[in-house]
């Protein structure tokens, strides 16, 4: 906890984490239920995109829902909090993958490989769906040119530090894994998989 002077008045600031997997579960449905009620339409589009690997679409979604959703607020970087932009990214996308629990086994930040995925999706049923890696980047405009750089960067990130060895440990083969790389800037977004790269 940390405690600043604002005008008169003590402004107190606070570092939450969930505790266990029990709190995870209460707030995956807490948030399912809020995306639902509020963009379901939208929401399914995204869902659907998603298992057809329409890159395209996924694209079109999120970019239409940051622009007239996300605050500068929300996707700002602080000095004292250098990665809170993409943890804000992080939660949204995994709030909208609520949907798929049941369908998917949802993980989030666990070890596999020489790191931690950022979302990693395991299908119940291996024959009919395929398993998702997803890796967020915000741009970085001193060491990125655009875009597609970030996007580029984030599938390298999947490919050098091994995120699939859960997976093939558990008898998936390669072409049964998609690889997604998010790239955010602000209100933008672009996603990118490994069909697209140098595109």
């Amino acid at each position: 906890m940390r405690n600043d002077r604002v005008g008169t008045y003590l402004k107190k600031e606070y570092t939450l984490a969930l505790t266990n997997r029990e709190v995870e579960g209460m707030f995956a449905k807490l948030i399912g239920r809020w995306f639902h009620g509020r963009t379901s339409t939208s929401y399914n589009n995204f869902i659907k995109a998603l298992l057809l690997n329409d890159v395209e679409e996924m694209n079109e979604y999120m970019n239409r829902i940051a622009l007239n959703s996300f605050s500068s607020f929300d996707t700002a970087k602080s000095a004292s909090d250098d990665d809170a932009p993409e943890r804000f990214y992080h939660g949204f996308v995994l709030g909208l993958m609520v949907e798929l629990s049941g369908r998917f086994e949802i993980t989030s930040n666990r070890e596999s490989g020489f790191g931690r995925y950022d979302i990693m999706l395991t299908p119940a049923d291996r024959a009919k769906d395929s398993a998702y890696i997803i890796e967020f980047k915000v741009h970085k405009p001193k060491r990125e040119k655009s875009l597609w750089e970030t996007v580029e960067n984030a599938l390298v990130q999947i490919d050098e530090k091994q995120y699939e060895t859960q997976l093939t440990s558990q008898g998936f083969s390669s072409e049964q894994i998609k690889k997604y790389g998010f790239a955010f800037r602000g209100k933008e977004c672009l996603i990118g998989d490994f069909r697209r790269r140098n595109v």
